[in-house]
């Protein structure tokens, strides 16, 4: 049965309705779990509050930090997942909300394509450059996916810090542990003045990001001490 233009449009309005609405409250949920585990502390917000395509580009320590920004980002997010994660009963029905899947292994030129497309719509992107976890808290080298979507959307790039999830939730932990929970945003990286063709501007670009993540390291986590 073939339903009419208005009663598809009005479907397709409380569908999104519901979704946003369920996108808060999981927000919400996520920001008073981690509160109340240790502390959670958010610097630097005003510099997300950028219009248009923005990717929010991250270090990555635990499976903490996808949902830790999803809950203190003022904007509705996008993530690029493993695409095994679209497979696990709920999980996979989940994140397909609010994600898109990527191979590790072989990124797919749709997948970039995916991703630039969204951006050049306005959606906000969170990237992890690294490509994995660190299990030693240290910097990964950065890889040459995000210095692509960057230079192919223009998009906006915020470089973000997390400090403290992976002694929340550890690699190979399975129960939160009470800790502080820190998440800076620097300022907008500038992108204008790095030269290059093909992947070697691809390259120059995520090591700009890298090193943007690198200098808030330096500012607030490796002299907290």
């Amino acid at each position: 049965m073939i339903l009419p233009d208005r009663l598809q449009n009005n479907l397709l309005k409380k569908a999104k309705s519901d979704r946003n609405l369920f996108y808060k409250l999981c927000t919400l949920f996520i920001r008073l779990v981690l509160r109340i585990n240790g502390s959670l502390y958010v610097k630097g917000k005003d510099n997300t509050l950028v219009e248009g395509g923005v990717i929010v580009a991250s270090n990555h320590i635990s499976y903490l930090d996808p949902p830790l920004i999803a809950a203190v980002l003022p904007r509705r997010v996008t993530f690029m997942a493993r695409k095994g994660l679209f497979d696990i009963p709920l999980l996979g029905w989940f994140i397909s909300h609010y994600a898109f899947p990527v191979d590790r292994e072989k990124t797919l030129p749709s997948t970039m394509k995916e991703a630039v497309r969204r951006l050049k719509n306005g959606e906000l992107l969170v990237m992890f450059p690294e490509g994995r976890r660190s299990e030693t808290g240290e910097l990964l080298e950065g890889k040459r996916g995000i210095g692509m979507i960057a230079s192919l959307s223009k998009a906006a790039i915020i470089p973000t810090l997390i400090i403290g999830t992976n002694k929340v939730l550890p690699v190979g932990g399975k129960w939160l542990k009470k800790a502080k929970i820190t998440i800076v945003f620097g300022s907008p990286v500038d992108l204008s003045i790095i030269e290059g063709g093909g992947n070697n501007l691809y390259d120059n670009i995520t090591q700009k990001i890298m090193c943007a993540i690198g200098e808030l390291k330096k500012r607030y986590a490796d002299n907290s001490g």
